[in-house]
């Protein structure tokens, strides 16, 4: 990590990192690039003169989101994406969320769900003006979405794609839209991250652990070693998908996998699930993301948000949003 005591010349950052790398070493103003710290950094933050300080996490690491806590009580600002804090152990998340109204110092993550969509901000504005979350239903991967948009469509004279499941699966790795490994979106888990977040947010104390989610990874693929040999052995498993396409589109109905928050019953779910093809989950393309709210304030048509859920442009333009946030509530102009 490189650290100033001066700032660093942002147009030319590398050379600056690169000029003082080795343990220690500095460059003769006041820099210097030392072993990756979290501690640390946070140490030579809370000891700046800057007033205004913010760390911005966009890994999806938990080493960084465990570190919150302690850089928050130093005064430092935390903008993050990720989604291991908001999803993670409910005692440290209500550690973060109490030490904010205690010290007022901000956490943002307005990108954790949806990417730049407003997600969090619709649903605090919701709850904050005294709304009733009833129940909030969307399609949350950005990969998952591409997948079943494209298995099963038809084309402008009804003529349904010839793909089946795995070439659909292989099509949306080829095209960058998966992780390296498919299994990693197709398990569910990120959707359920997102569920748990939401289901905070509208005031449910729900554990990761609390919320079932059905994989769409074969049992028997669960363990196998590669990311390769999963996609060669896919195929085996094409005819349990593709009778449940048949069945759907009998009945004049799709397939999307969604995340579920029903706050009457306090539960949250993660499953695949069939909608009339008038539904507006019905209506996306490519990878697009959609976010119903129903509560009792839009009770007989439910608010929507949809758009590009995923993407590195629309991901930082979520985090941009929420440091112009942290700027306006330090005091910047609007």
């Amino acid at each position: 990590m490189l650290l100033s005591e001066t700032g660093v010349d942002l147009d030319d950052w590398r050379g600056a990192f690169n000029g003082a790398e080795g343990s220690g070493n500095g460059n003769g103003n006041g820099s210097r690039v030392l072993p990756a710290d979290l501690e640390q950094l946070g140490k030579h933050l809370a000891a700046s003169y800057i007033p205004n300080l913010a760390v911005i996490d966009c890994t999806a690491s938990d080493a960084p989101a465990a570190h919150y806590l302690e850089w928050m009580r130093q005064g430092v600002h935390v903008i993050t994406p990720n989604k291991k804090l908001g999803s993670g152990p409910l005692d440290r998340y209500r550690r973060v969320r109490q030490l904010q109204r205690e010290r007022m110092t901000h956490f943002f993550y307005e990108a954790t769900v949806g990417a730049g969509l407003p997600v969090i901000g619709t649903l605090k504005h919701l709850v904050e003006t005294g709304d009733r979350v009833v129940r909030i239903e969307g399609v949350f991967s950005g990969t998952l979405s591409y997948i079943f948009n494209t298995f099963g469509a038809k084309d402008d004279s009804g003529k349904a794609s010839p793909l089946t499941f795995s070439q659909v699966v292989a099509e949306a790795k080829a095209k960058g839209y998966t992780e390296p490994d498919p299994r990693d979106d197709l398990s569910g888990t990120d959707v359920a991250r997102k569920v748990a977040i939401l289901a905070r947010e509208a005031g449910l104390p729900l554990e990761l652990d609390d919320i079932p989610v059905e994989s769409l990874v074969p049992a028997e693929l669960q363990s196998v070693a590669t990311a390769e040999e999963y996609l060669s052995r896919l195929p085996d498993f094409d005819g349990d998908m593709a009778s449940r396409l048949a069945s759907a589109e009998a009945s004049g109905e799709v397939l999307r996998y969604v995340g579920v928050v029903d706050a009457e019953s306090g539960k949250g779910s993660v499953e695949l699930r069939r909608y009339p093809r008038d539904h507006p989950f019905a209506q996306l393309q490519g990878s697009d993301n959609i976010i119903a709210f129903t509560t009792a304030r839009y009770f007989k048509q439910p608010l929507i948000v949809r758009g590009p859920g995923a993407g590195a442009d629309v991901t930082a333009g979520g985090v941009f949003s929420d440091l112009l946030r942290l700027a306006a509530h330090l005091g910047a102009p609007s």
